[in-house]
């Protein structure tokens, strides 16, 4: 993870987001960031496709311009290589409301739901990178509890912008449910910030 800054994404950060949302990969082609902006937890059904593409992306530029801080953007020799969006699990609707990946308990938690690593910076260390800034973020934000959900290594590439399972044994997480092609994994978080984990 060396040569690798993690930042939470702000106002002055959106322009970075762009930029590797819609940057194209090596073999060129529309990455799918360009048509989600990491809108499928916090949208589902009709609507998820209805807002696909500029909706999305407005959508996320007023949670950005907002400041609400959706998520953390991580960089390479100055250069935006990788995006995850974390928040509480409540302001996830199609995770509130999927039959899988139902509350394991009433317990307030913090959900780390996306990753996005481009192409040309794969298996360089940048998804562990955020992972570890998403529990200092999680923390430092008083939550006590951060929730994921991976998919086994080897399992279709589409599903695994929730990061693999390993990846996530090795952060110090928990496996306590098996979703099926989703597991349910959580670590414990020494909250830097006591009370509210707004």
């Amino acid at each position: 993870m060396a040569g690798i800054d993690v930042h939470v994404v702000t106002p002055r950060r959106w322009n970075d987001v762009v930029d590797l949302f819609e940057r194209p990969g090596p073999r060129g082609g529309t990455p799918q960031t360009n048509g989600c902006w990491c809108q499928f937890w916090r949208v589902r059904g009709k609507a998820y496709w209805d807002g696909h593409g500029a909706g999305h992306r407005a959508s996320l530029k007023k949670e950005v311009r907002g400041g609400e801080k959706p998520g953390l953007l991580a960089y390479a020799d100055g250069v935006p290589v990788g995006w995850c969006r974390l928040g509480p699990r409540e302001a996830f609707d199609r995770l509130e409301r999927s039959p899988k990946l139902v509350r394991v308990d009433d317990q307030e938690v913090w959900s780390v739901v996306c990753f996005y690593v481009h192409p040309s910076a794969k298996r360089t260390g940048v998804a562990s990178a955020l992972l570890d800034a998403a529990i200092r973020r999680s923390s430092g934000r008083g939550a006590r509890i951060l929730e994921a959900y991976p998919v086994e290594t080897g399992h279709m590439n589409i599903d695994a912008y929730t990061g693999y399972l390993p990846m996530f044994l090795d952060a110090g997480f928990e496996l306590v449910r098996d979703a099926g092609r989703r597991k349910i994994v959580r670590r414990r978080l020494t909250s830097s910030r006591p009370g509210s984990t707004r």
